[in-house]
């Protein structure tokens, strides 16, 4: 038998449709329920569904009022603050197209964006970093005053036309805009039982800024979505300050990063969270440590999910339906998965290339103005993802590794050839390259190496890269070498830099 899923498709989006109005949908009939509750250490700030719904449709009115047209894109500079998902909903809800970006972004990233997507304006914070433009900007001053604007009428349409725009590192070393359709919430609905077996009774926390795609899908708009309630640590709140949060706020899921879980779970720690379901963990590889300190510290289970900028999850353990040792998990129900090899599918138990098919619902439109690097990523009617795997005869699909050298930076992905582009640049190297290096149990980090005519002081090229990367695709250690590994065509081998680090570190 061939690797590849034969779940049932999953139902057909509505039309016309909003992907707005989708979020939203419970608002009319429970007004006075908490959608969203902002924890501090001193008490929450709420949002009732009825008064999110108001300050979303308001924004939306304020932003059309701006001089902005359907259609018009919406860059996001924004901080960690409530602002940024009504922002965002408020945009998508006026047929305007939303693009979130990091608020760890550097000008000259930013710069590069705005060249790509044109924006119509930019919803920014001044202690955001965005270059000097002639684009209009709005300020969060600004927002705060639209919420009380009359309600705009939802942009019913095409569930296929664009809503928004997401940035990924694209394994060419550029930043790829990801442009994604309405209907990709509706595709959200497959995560409900497929990962997170959310109920609208629930009290999600999730541990990420407002201002991070993976709080703003998992931990906002899917709990709206259901019904349930939404909680978010103010800016500032240490991870080791969650469990008391998640304990006075009744918190019956809980979403992080792997190394979030890792920073407030120790040897032997006892959790007292008496209403707390399960954990989720998505963005990185969850080590098997943390797994079991979780299971010690709560008494429940952590639910991995494997996702990615194009798709968001679509391979899961789920309640009721964990993942055999080893493995991701199982595709979620209503997707196509499969696993691609040379000449097609690939038998049962054998290695290829981990691919989604395009009737997907949640599969991106395309990359904005790359056609070509869009149908690259096809293979027939299959979506590469670029990660190696195995299917076995369960379903469940083991991850084999990153066939494209990508790395991980505490959740985020990131292209080599993208740091090794900046690096490149700088006078005093003649060749760089770098990896993700395990630099203790469960905790990787990326390294740079170099060639030059002599090793540079580490804080210049520390200095050099931060001022040209967000801070999480700053390499974390340079290192000076005579020459790079290479295979017999001149190809870095990237790999073969983590056996020279630990050889550097004594480490056998």
């Amino acid at each position: 038998m061939v690797s590849q899923t034969h779940s049932p498709a999953f139902a057909p989006c509505p039309a016309p449709f909003n992907l707005a109005a989708h979020v939203l949908r419970h608002a009319d009939a429970t007004p006075d329920k908490v959608a969203l509750a902002v924890l501090g250490l001193s008490g929450a700030e709420r949002w009732s569904y009825a008064k999110l719904k108001a300050a979303v449709l308001g924004t939306g009115t304020g932003l059309l009022q701006s001089g902005l047209q359907p259609g018009d894109r919406v860059l996001m500079r924004l901080g960690n603050t409530v602002e940024f998902p009504i922002a965002y909903l408020g945009a998508i809800a006026v047929g305007l197209v939303p693009v979130p970006t990091s608020s760890q972004l550097t000008e000259r990233e930013v710069a590069s964006i705005i060249a790509t997507t044109a924006p119509g304006a930019i919803l920014r914070d001044p202690a955001i970093a965005c270059p000097d433009t002639d684009i209009p900007v709005i300020t969060p001053d600004a927002l705060a005053t639209m919420r009380a604007l009359p309600p705009a009428a939802y942009d019913m349409g095409d569930p296929d036309r664009i809503a928004y725009i997401i940035y990924t590192s694209g394994t060419s070393g550029t930043p790829r805009a990801v442009m994604h359709a309405h209907r990709a919430i509706w595709a959200r609905q497959m995560m409900v039982d497929g990962w997170y077996g959310l109920r609208d009774t629930d009290r999600l926390c999730h541990a990420g800024a407002f201002n991070w795609t993976y709080t703003l899908g998992t931990g906002l708009m899917d709990p709206w979505t259901a019904g349930a309630t939404a909680l978010i640590p103010q800016s500032g709140i240490d991870a080791g300050q969650l469990p008391l949060l998640m304990k006075r706020h009744d918190a019956t899921i809980f979403a992080a990063a792997p190394g979030v879980y890792r920073k407030f779970l120790k040897d032997g720690t006892t959790l007292d969270l008496p209403k707390l379901r399960h954990g989720l963990s998505a963005g990185e590889k969850l080590a098997d440590t943390i797994r079991e300190a979780w299971g010690t510290a709560t008494g429940t289970e952590i639910f991995e999910a494997y996702c990615m900028s194009e798709c968001s999850t679509f391979i899961s353990a789920a309640p009721g339906h964990q993942a055999p040792p080893g493995t991701l998990g199982y595709p979620q129900p209503g997707r196509r998965v499969a696993v691609i090899g040379e000449n097609g599918l690939v038998p049962l138990g054998e290695e290829g290339t981990i691919a989604i098919h395009r009737s997907d619902p949640g599969l991106m439109l395309g990359y904005l103005g790359a056609p070509e690097a869009t149908a690259a990523k096809f293979r027939g009617d299959w979506f590469l993802t670029g990660d190696q795997g195995a299917m076995d005869d369960t379903g469940a699909i083991t991850y084999l590794g990153r066939a494209d050298d990508m790395m991980n930076a505490g959740g985020f992905r990131v292209s080599p050839m993208e740091v090794e582009a900046v690096l490149n640049a700088h006078p005093g190297i003649l060749q760089a390259a770098v990896t993700d290096i395990e630099v203790k149990a469960d905790a990787r980090l990326i390294m740079a190496f170099y060639t030059g005519p002599e090793p540079l002081p580490e804080a210049d090229l520390h200095a050099f890269a931060k001022e040209r990367l967000a801070g999480y695709k700053c390499p974390r250690g340079f290192f000076h070498l005579d020459a790079l590994p290479t295979g017999a065509n001149g190809k870095i081998l990237r790999r073969e830099l983590r056996p020279i680090y630990k050889a550097l570190h004594g480490q056998a």
